[in-house]
């Protein structure tokens, strides 16, 4: 492998979105020896639970849970001193839950990491707007006024000062974040899709080779690659259109 494969592809996000662990574990199989992170979302925690987790860490990969913590502070706290106890290396909370609310993540994770030796921080990231939003249902049935953009850089300016290490947003709406927010400032990008392919319930979104040329820092890929006919050919696919990019 060169180095850029395993940076890219390290920058690749293979969202596990199964409704159990042995559909989850079958893909796992097929990708073997790709060094990509690997998403778990809610509708394989609720089933899979911490276990998995522990046997996708055991296996030598980046983990990232998905499972946009949105509560009052103290709550999220201990969801965040759980989690991050888990060994998980990303997790994410909603920015709409407020400053205090990140603080309290942040803070619980940093207690997780001090209780238990050898655990790393992991990164933790605040959902700004989900690329399925559009204006009209932000503005309509949401309540918030105004531009997309405006409202995920808001958000994204609030993580930042509340201590997080990034947001998830469109990759449309990563520049501005990178103008707003510094180019360190973590982008996690979901809503990516290969030319021509279908968008299923996504609003806003990019190919694999136009969010990387956006200045996005972690690509999240589901159904593009476990719906694929041969999912390692499709995530191959993916990584080379990065490397060109």
């Amino acid at each position: 492998m060169t180095a850029n494969y395993e940076q890219m592809a390290g920058r690749l996000m293979v969202a596990l979105d199964y409704p159990d662990a042995g559909q989850a574990k079958e893909l796992v199989r097929k990708l073997e020896g790709i060094p990509c992170y690997l998403k778990v979302g809610m509708q394989l925690f609720y089933t899979a639970g911490p276990e998995f987790i522990k046997e996708l860490k055991s296996k030598g990969y980046r983990v990232f849970l998905d499972v946009k913590m949105h509560d009052i502070p103290n709550t999220v706290k201990g969801g965040a001193h759980s989690v991050t106890r888990l060994g998980v290396d990303m997790f994410n909370v909603h920015a709409a839950g407020g400053a205090a609310m990140m603080e309290a993540a942040k803070a619980g994770a940093e207690a997780a990491v001090a209780d238990t030796p050898g655990l790393a921080m992991p990164v933790i990231i605040a959902v700004t707007q989900l690329t399925s939003t559009t204006q009209a249902v932000m503005n309509e049935e949401i309540g918030i006024p105004g531009a997309v953009e405006n409202t995920v850089v808001r958000y994204a300016s609030l993580a930042k000062q509340a201590g997080l290490h990034g947001v998830v947003a469109s990759s449309l709406e990563v520049p501005a974040i990178a103008a707003a927010c510094g180019d360190d400032f973590k982008t996690v990008t979901p809503g990516i899709r290969p030319a021509g392919a279908d968008i299923g319930d996504q609003a806003r979104v990019l190919t694999p080779g136009e969010a990387i040329r956006s200045g996005s820092h972690y690509l999240v890929i589901g159904r593009p690659i476990t719906g694929a006919a041969d999912p390692r050919q499709a995530a191959e696919q993916m990584i080379e259109e990065m490397i060109q990019a």
